[in-house]
């Protein structure tokens, strides 16, 4: 049984008064009383690429969204059901609860550190805001408007939801200040920093290159400001492989790939490829299907499920070798994703140097490089009428959205967002789905129930709290 002191401090030294040391009992005397500002950014950046790649069902559908995965035992998600398992809030709460919140109190420590260099600081800023913008703009690209002027408030629990362009143009405004606050001479978060140890050259490409994607966002709403974006960004953004925004796992409990904890340590057959990649992969001869999938047991043919149905994992292709690795490296932004941005730039004739033809290539290069097959074999591979890009079917947006979306295999979240975008590859939903595919998803039961006026007011702002609402940016 615990106990519980009570001292007295005599009446004549003070007032008679009685004091209960409960709490100081409770106290842990090797446990930190303030926490290091950049200890705080750690844990944001590990839950940030967790929450965007993981593909825990609870959390991440969009590998069934996509249809780059279908289900096997329980195929609710891939039918689009959100609701029994609140995959909207298990999304949503990371996000503002462990990403922001860490975030947003981390940089009022580092701003408040009177011993630390100032250039230092303002480089450690800088990267904060970075982060800050890539989780606000996956809040929006995913729900539409959300809470983000009077979110993280202690003092305001029921935040009223801001429109979701206005977000993207504060997070437009935030980026270049962030920019602009890097000192390459300076150092940066240091080892503490789980992307790139502090260097902070990386950070400044990794910025302007999510400023090159936030910039192609705007490309069907508002051009001009698009152009602006991706024309200032251009010449800073990642230039290879080497600069890819990623968390490098460890072969340990509790920083595993999410994949691995999902396809190894549940000791569970959840998923096997969908017929919707795995056919045309199969039919290009692609030299990263071997990787992305195993061939069905006993056997060398690659076979894809039925997306929204109960499929066999015996019988169909599972999920490949390579993702049961526990230390595979977790995405956020890569070099193939920037060289598909700038394929398309040229074709919407912005002054980006290079043919689109050319930057196409280098994407589908690069994700072929990133998994580790060879040069030759992407050659040989673009080499193809129906890969290249001058003879591949379709016009631009389904030449490079269908190759993105191949590449964007182990980025689920952005793969989602990306394919809304483009309307590219032409999926269609699944038979035994619920809805048409989510353009969005639905806000978190906990957001109806206990916020319900804001609530009620951003579901009528976006026309209804339905998952075939758009997102702003969303037009054709």
């Amino acid at each position: 049984m615990k106990k519980i002191l009570i001292f007295c401090i005599p009446a004549l030294m003070f007032a008679t008064s009685c004091k209960d040391l409960d709490d100081y009992n409770n106290l842990n005397p090797k446990a930190a009383t303030v926490v290091p500002g950049v200890s705080l950014v750690s844990n944001a950046q590990r839950v940030l690429a967790n929450t965007v790649n993981t593909p825990d069902y609870n959390i991440n559908p969009f590998r069934f969204y996509v249809q780059h995965w279908a289900a096997t035992t329980y195929p609710d998600e891939s039918q689009f059901i959100i609701e029994t398992r609140s995959i909207n809030r298990f999304f949503w709460d990371p996000l503002y609860r462990d990403v922001l919140s860490d975030l947003n109190e981390g940089k009022k420590i580092i701003t408040a550190d009177a011993v630390l260099d100032p250039k230092v600081k303002a480089n450690q800023l800088a990267a904060v805001e970075v982060l800050e913008v890539y989780a606000w703009s996956v809040l929006v690209n995913t729900f539409g408007d959300v809470p983000y002027t009077e979110a993280l408030n202690a003092d305001n629990v029921l935040p009223k939801f801001d429109d979701d362009a206005a977000i993207y143009a504060d997070l437009a405004t935030r980026l270049d200040k962030a920019i602009g606050m890097f000192d390459a001479t300076a150092a940066g978060l240091g080892t503490g920093d789980l992307y790139y140890s502090g260097n902070v050259a990386n950070w400044v490409k990794f910025a302007n290159s999510l400023k090159l994607r936030l910039g192609m966002n705007y490309a069907d709403v508002d051009p001009g400001k698009s152009k602006t974006m991706v024309e200032a960004a251009v010449p800073n953004v990642f230039t290879s492989n080497a600069d890819n925004a990623k968390i490098t796992y460890l072969n340990a409990l509790p920083n595993r790939n999410q994949l691995y904890e999902s396809l190894v340590q549940s000791g569970r057959s959840d998923f096997v490829g969908a017929s919707t990649l795995v056919d045309p992969m199969v039919a290009t001869n692609d030299p990263r299907l071997p990787i992305y999938f195993k061939p069905v047991a006993g056997s060398a043919t690659f076979k894809g499920g039925t997306a929204g149905a109960p499929n066999s994992a015996t019988n169909n292709s599972t999920p490949g070798a390579a993702l049961e690795n526990p230390t595979l490296p977790g995405m956020l932004l890569t070099y193939s994703e920037v060289e598909f941005l700038l394929a398309e730039a040229v074709e919407r004739g912005y002054a980006v140097s290079g043919t689109a033809a050319q930057h196409y290539n280098a994407g589908v290069t690069a994700s072929i490089l990133e998994w580790g097959v060879t040069a030759a074999a992407a050659e040989s591979y673009l080499a193809q009428p129906a890969v290249a890009y001058a003879t591949a079917a379709g016009d631009w947006k389904q030449k490079i959205g269908t190759q993105k979306w191949i590449a964007l295999y182990s980025q689920p979240t952005q793969a989602w967002t990306e394919w809304r975008r483009l309307d590219a590859p032409n999926l269609v939903k699944p038979a035994a789905a619920i809805s048409e595919i989510p353009l969005r998803l639905t806000y978190p039961t906990t957001e109806a129930n206990l916020n319900t006026t804001n609530y009620q007011a951003a579901s009528s702002a976006i026309g209804g709290d339905v998952v075939t609402a758009r997102i702003f940016w969303d037009k054709l």
